[in-house]
């Protein structure tokens, strides 16, 4: 499937494996990179808040291919010298997302590598264009982890008309609910030219995510998350206030998710708790992180299986329509 993303990024499928902290490591980036898509290694929390994978070591689980990295930017901001070391790398992009990706711009520039920007809000896109963004991705708040309040199917066409006005040779992707070969198709059909997934490659085989997180969401449906932003604070973690963090329910999200201010002025109170709960795999307090697309997903697949029938699924519904 050929768009401008596809020519841009030098790949034969116009999709992005999200990366994803503490899921996206580097056997499923370098899984979705083989397969013809672009896998993105996640840096995450570039350090800042622990437990993650080290960088360095899962760029060596990709064996060579050709992969981008992720950092989370408002966390990259308080560790620098991460991106250092992610350009040292030759990635095949650099994407940024929640926080200002402009004072990182001229460096990513300078070591020749395309910037990729995931934008939650028009004002963002503004943040991304005057950063020189190669793509910006639209994301929407059907999305798992973290984003904003805008919807995928109006946030993304708002997007393409605005960089067909403002910045045309931008590329613009879409995430957020996008599981399958009906959302590929439809994120094209909306003016987008590739998609980014988070939810679907969590699933597979590939990623980092534990087996009994994945059970519980091939079991659940889009009605079993929710987006709230009490978890953060609770667990001791500095999320700018405005992103929420979608997850599937558990007896935590039961007990505070309606609780955000009360959560806010709490911060840090259950962090022990939740440290300790993540090292005993507790999911009634530690949350799942999946996306409403959890409703689509009842299999632990490859990536690469993922890649070849999302592709065969678009292609099919526009070269004939929805019959």
């Amino acid at each position: 499937m050929k768009t401008r993303f596809t020519e841009a990024f030098g790949v034969r499928h116009p999709i992005v494996c999200a990366p994803m902290a503490y899921i996206t490591g580097g056997k499923l980036a370098a899984a979705v990179s083989r397969a013809g898509a672009l896998g993105l290694l996640a840096g995450g929390y570039a350090g800042t808040v622990g437990g993650e994978p080290e960088l360095r070591a899962e760029v060596l689980h990709a064996e060579g291919e050709r992969i981008g990295v992720g950092f989370i930017t408002w966390a990259l901001a308080k560790a620098p010298e991460m991106l250092d070391v992610a350009l040292s790398l030759s990635p095949a992009c650099l994407f940024l997302s929640f926080g200002d990706p402009r004072p990182f711009a001229s460096k990513i520039h300078a070591a020749n590598v395309k910037l990729v920007c995931q934008v939650q809000t028009m004002a963002h896109v503004e943040q991304a264009i005057e950063a020189g963004a190669a793509a910006i991705v639209a994301q929407g708040s059907e999305a798992g982890g973290h984003g904003g309040a805008r919807s995928t199917l109006p946030f993304v066409p708002e997007v393409a008309d605005h960089l067909a006005r403002r910045a045309p040779g931008t590329v613009l992707l879409a995430a957020g609910g996008i599981a399958d070969g009906r959302g590929l198709a439809a994120a094209l059909m909306l003016g987008a030219e590739g998609v980014v997934l988070g939810t679907r490659f969590w699933s597979t085989l590939e990623a980092l995510t534990p087996p009994a997180m994945v059970e519980r969401g091939i079991g659940a449906s889009g009605d079993d998350t929710v987006r709230t932003k009490a978890i953060d604070p609770l667990r001791g973690v500095p999320w700018p206030a405005e992103f929420s963090f979608r997850v599937l329910t558990n007896e935590l999200t039961d007990q505070w998710a309606a609780r955000e201010e009360e959560a806010m002025r709490s911060f840090g109170a259950l962090a022990g708790d939740y440290a300790d709960a993540r090292n005993r795999g507790d999911l009634s307090i530690v949350v799942t992180v999946a996306g409403e697309a959890i409703g689509l997903v009842r299999d632990r697949p490859t990536a690469a299986s993922v890649v070849e029938s999302m592709v065969s699924e678009a292609e099919r519904l526009l070269a004939g329509g929805s019959a």
